[in-house]
């Protein structure tokens, strides 16, 4: 087995932003701080409804004149127009990037292997890299025409795998992955890991849904939570309710072979992270990641 792996993420793409107001734009509109975003650092940001309800969520990274929002494939265009009626006078384009393809190199030491020193770096001429800012363990993302990327991928000594492998981590670190495991318009970001994950912050400012995101907070209005759960038994669909004792206690989201992700009530995970919850005959047993912990829960030794 290959120490430093790579895979395609077919399900993402890239939107560019470019002009004079890009950055002011952006800081206005989006959960996390702007003025992280530098030509070194990336960020994990969410779009929301003034409800503070999920719409759309993207690594930001700046390049050059412009910053490279990767997001959603399928939801592009979404993304593209619901920005542009967010625009008014602001000095900025949109621009799809179809011929920029998302890859992510994963495994122990990946950043320091790839000299990757900080968290965010150019390959000149070869595409964009940077390190997932929402935990290490993601992986380092690279943003760039396919060709070049299998040519620079490797020469970095990274041996291609299959989607699922890296799938298999991804859910085991409990990150979510866009729509497949936030629901449009009805999601709460604090309920889906974005506050540990670094995805929001919280003295920026304004910004659209702040003020519910913020009394969601420090009010305790957060009464579920997305967790890993390994699955014995046909796996759910996204969507497909979860029982404990005849009591509804959440639903499943993404999944692939014997494990996933699902949105459960926190009052079920306090007390024990070891009972499986049911879904038919299946049974789903919840395994918190280390960044996930929960006032009075107790945790497994």
């Amino acid at each position: 087995m290959h120490k430093l792996l790579f895979s395609w993420l077919p399900q993402r793409g890239v939107i560019s932003i470019s002009g004079n107001d890009r950055y002011n734009f952006l800081q206005s509109i989006v959960s996390n701080d702007l003025r992280k975003v530098s030509d070194r650092s990336s960020v994990y940001a969410a779009l929301l409804t003034p409800q503070g309800k999920f719409l759309h969520e993207f690594f930001i990274t700046a390049v050059d004149q412009n910053l490279f929002l990767e997001t959603e494939y399928a939801r592009l265009d979404d993304l593209r127009i619901r920005l542009a009626r967010l625009r008014l006078r602001a000095q900025v384009t949109l621009t799809l990037k179809p011929e920029m393809t998302v890859a992510v190199a994963f495994g122990e030491g990946v950043a320091a292997a790839l000299d990757l020193g900080a968290t965010r770096t150019d390959l000149i001429g070869r595409g964009v890299a940077y390190i997932d800012p929402r935990l290490s363990d993601g992986g380092v993302r690279f943003l760039g025409a396919r060709e070049v990327l299998v040519k620079t991928l490797r020469e970095m000594g990274c041996h291609e795998v299959q989607h699922a492998t890296y799938e298999k981590l991804r859910l085991e670190s409990g990150l979510p992955d866009g729509s497949r495991d936030l629901v449009i318009g009805r999601a709460s970001l604090l309920e889906h890991g974005f506050e540990e994950l670094n995805g929001i912050a919280f003295n920026k400012g304004c910004y659209i849904g702040q003020e519910v995101m913020n009394r969601s907070k420090y009010r305790g209005l957060v009464k579920k939570r997305l967790v890993p759960v390994m699955i014995d038994g046909p796996v759910p669909t996204p969507g497909t309710l979860l029982f404990m004792k005849n009591r509804e206690a959440g639903e499943m989201r993404s999944s692939i072979e014997s494990i996933g992700l699902a949105l459960i009530k926190i009052d079920f995970l306090k007390k024990n992270t070891c009972q499986p919850f049911l879904a038919g005959t299946t049974h789903l047993t919840p395994r918190l990641p280390a960044w996930l912990v929960l006032p009075g829960m107790q945790r497994e030794k």
